[in-house]
């Protein structure tokens, strides 16, 4: 079972923002479900949360209880002075700007849901985390992670009815970030964010605790699982190489107009074919001694596994896939 709570503010007396409830609102719709129409988070989405107290018993309310994942998603304002960094509320007056992000570290280490995933978009929020915010010591409890739109130092900025940060948060979550199988991890969503922010922008922070990433998405994966089990039958060692000749090519065909080869395509070695090119073509598998698969069938060469290839030839030995 996992559920998540996001948060949009917009409305603050002084210095309105005008993307947050937006981002709020895409991100809790995403959640909700996966890329094939499965349920997947149970969302409980607050806009413009008047006060302190009301956001800290919304908090608390999330990380109470037994389920697997818990996400906090937060866009609004962000403080940090001296003591620390704060998720502001709309009723933030001097020293008394937020809820601390302490408080919530505080609350998501007690929590005893095995999965706890805080996200902020929101400026300084990389100060999320920190124990002590002059020398950016972290402490988090086992299955924690956070991820965050800046450095503590930093600005988030907005652009377009979004913050830059959620902009490619939603494009992660959408399967910008999904590995081969489909699943989107907090890790893979920062590696995402981080390849797409160039050196003068902002600087996302993640910060984890964990011994296994836990799926936040899945969408349509890159290649079926079957297709990637088989990787271990057509390469029985992963040094192995996989030999070819024009039979596995299927335009190398009389019924198609084309210079064709003998062995002509046939159509067991064909399937074949298409599942070795579709490993090829997500980095799996590479020709060998040509540039192209096509090439190497209708040259007589072979194809052989990737370093990534390796990896998933390990995992499907090993009954992992």
């Amino acid at each position: 079972m996992k559920k998540s709570l996001c948060i949009g503010i917009d409305n603050y007396k002084t210095s309105p923002l005008s993307g947050c409830i937006n981002d709020a609102t895409c991100i809790s719709e995403l959640l909700k479900r996966n890329g094939d129409g499965s349920t997947n988070f149970e969302v409980k989405f607050e806009k413009d949360v008047s006060s302190t107290s009301n956001m800290k018993e919304l908090i608390v309310d999330l990380f109470n209880g037994d389920c697997d994942t818990v996400l906090f998603y937060f866009s609004g304002h962000g403080f940090l002075n001296e003591f620390g960094g704060y998720i502001v509320t709309p009723d933030f007056k001097k020293y008394d700007e937020g809820v601390p992000m302490d408080y919530i570290l505080n609350v998501a280490n007690k929590s005893k849901i095995k999965n706890k995933i805080i996200i902020l978009d929101c400026c300084h929020s990389g100060a999320m985390g920190n124990t002590d915010v002059s020398d950016n010591k972290s402490s988090l409890s086992e299955g924690l992670s956070i991820l965050t739109a800046c450095r503590n130092t930093e600005l988030a900025e907005e652009i377009n009815g979004h913050g830059v940060f959620t902009n490619l948060l939603l494009e992660a979550l959408k399967g910008g970030a999904a590995d081969l199988r489909g699943n989107i991890s907090p890790g893979g969503i920062y590696s995402f964010i981080d390849r797409s922010l160039g050196a003068w922008y902002q600087r996302p922070v993640f910060k984890t605790n964990v011994t296994r990433f836990v799926s936040l998405r899945t969408v349509m994966p890159q290649v079926p699982d079957d297709i990637l089990r088989s990787i271990i039958e057509y390469f029985p060692n992963p040094t192995d190489e996989f030999p070819l000749n024009p039979s596995f090519e299927d335009t190398n065909s009389l019924n198609v107009e084309h210079e064709v080869i003998e062995p002509y395509a046939n159509i067991e070695n064909t399937k074949i074919f298409k599942k070795l090119q579709k490993l090829q073509s997500v980095g799996l598998v590479v020709p060998v001694e040509a540039d192209f698969m096509y090439f190497a069938a209708m040259e007589s060469r072979s194809c052989k596994l990737t370093p990534l290839g390796h990896h998933y030839w390990n995992l499907a030995k090993e009954d992992r896939i």
